[in-house]
């Protein structure tokens, strides 16, 4: 069994009641992958932890 069938995906606190337009992000030991919530069969990609955790400092403010 792969790591990406394995992954705990979650959405946002944010993300409204309907779920229709949110990005899904499961965490692994080699980094962050990330979704869309409608497709989840479809495209996602993965960045490194400390990628991540930049750009939540960035979309924070």
């Amino acid at each position: 069994m792969s790591i990406v069938s394995e992954l705990h995906w979650f959405k946002s606190s944010y993300s409204g009641s309907e779920g229709d337009s949110c990005v899904e992000v499961a965490f692994a030991s080699e980094g962050v992958h990330v979704r869309d919530s409608k497709t989840q069969d479809g495209p996602r990609f993965a960045v490194s932890s400390a990628a991540w955790h930049d750009f939540l400092g960035c979309v924070e403010r």
